[in-house]
């Protein structure tokens, strides 16, 4: 099972985990979060990073799921990838974890190729008549 370990800002990481566990109705294993705060230096952040990743590991990999690309998460996540054994995804949502949380027991490139596609159809506009059907 591929372990899940999401770095954002804030509490963000946390609450996406504790909506991942209400939607699935269970508390979810090999799956973690590092808050980087606004006083934190990132690289002081980068051993327990690593040591999340290698804890979350059990080796089918790990994916990393970071908030906004380019900013310090995405940033502090980039320094743990590792072809094949760890990979990373920026933009984290709640539809993205749950298709990760779905798909975990799949190869690690699959398992990316759905928390991308999770991520981006999870974003859609809907109507008042309720949120069943969706616009492009």
């Amino acid at each position: 099972m591929v372990g899940i370990l999401i770095i954002a800002h804030g509490d963000l990481g946390n609450s996406l985990i504790a909506c991942v566990h209400h939607v699935l109705g269970k508390p979810a294993s090999q799956l973690a979060s590092l808050a980087v705060h606004t006083h934190d230096d990132p690289l002081d952040l980068l051993p327990q990073a690593k040591a999340m990743v290698t804890e979350l590991d059990t080796g089918d990999g790990v994916v990393v799921l970071s908030d906004i690309y380019g900013a310090s998460p995405c940033n502090l996540a980039a320094k743990l990838l590792e072809a094949g054994k760890v990979a990373g995804v920026a933009g984290v949502n709640l539809p993205m974890l749950v298709r990760v949380m779905t798909y975990r027991n799949e190869p690690l490139p699959k398992v990316i190729t759905k928390a991308v596609s999770g991520g981006r159809d999870g974003v859609v506009t809907f109507t008042a008549s309720g949120c069943n059907h969706h616009e492009s």
